[in-house]
């Protein structure tokens, strides 16, 4: 009997690839979370019944993306959430103070225009909620809940614009953002008022693209 005519072989992914990809949604799921050392290389050799070769391929191949970094004599350790958000957080490292404000300023700004055309009730309302947090940080002199709230803020305005792509890249920049807050404000208050991104707020709410955009701008030019 001959073979069926549109029949054609089975083709079974790698299986590196596959423990790849188990280990990258462990990652993105958060049952890993950032600067957390992954189980050892014998526990995940057990739980996935892999070979010690196969797991260092999948191991080796999200090292080289940035999500993980692999520490000799200490152990792997996440680093970031995604392939962009490593390949990112490398980048960074790579360029000046300048680029990465003139980087974060064509963010902020498409962000906050996109976000007056897309924002929902539900996502006015969270920022509202941490505007208040922010002020509330700032009476109360506390710097860390001050910066968490204002980056929160700003991420906040980057998910509200409906375009995955762009909330996942800022995203990515969170830690040289906090950054920058921490070196900015030093103690809450010094060089940043009680107010911030309420004009922002508003122009969103507004659903004025426009101004949305050119008040992102002037906040991050002053």
């Amino acid at each position: 009997m001959s073979a069926a005519p549109h029949l054609t072989p089975s083709h079974r992914e790698p299986l590196a690839q596959e423990v790849t990809a188990k280990l990258r949604l462990a990652i993105s799921s958060g049952a890993w979370p950032v600067d957390g050392r992954i189980p050892s290389e014998q526990v995940l050799m057990k739980e996935l019944a892999v070979s010690r070769g196969t797991l260092r391929e999948a191991v080796k191949s999200l090292a080289h993306v940035g999500m993980l970094e692999v520490l000799r004599g200490d152990g792997t350790y996440v680093r970031a959430t995604s392939e962009i958000s490593g390949a990112t957080q490398k980048l960074i490292g790579q360029h000046g103070t300048r680029h990465v404000v003139e980087v974060r300023l064509a963010l902020d700004t498409q962000a906050a225009r996109l976000a007056a055309r897309h924002a929902t009730s539900g996502q006015l309302s969270a920022m509202r909620t941490l505007l208040e947090g922010r002020r509330g940080a700032w009476e109360k002199q506390d710097n860390a809940a001050w910066v968490e709230c204002d980056w929160e803020f700003h991420l906040a305005v980057a998910r509200a614009s409906a375009n995955p792509l762009l909330a996942e890249l800022y995203e990515s920049f969170g830690d040289v953002f906090r950054a920058q807050l921490q070196g900015r404000s030093g103690t809450p208050g010094l060089g940043c008022p009680r107010e911030g991104h309420e004009e922002l707020l508003a122009a969103i709410e507004a659903r004025d693209p426009e101004a949305a955009a050119a008040t992102a701008t002037a906040g991050l030019s002053t």
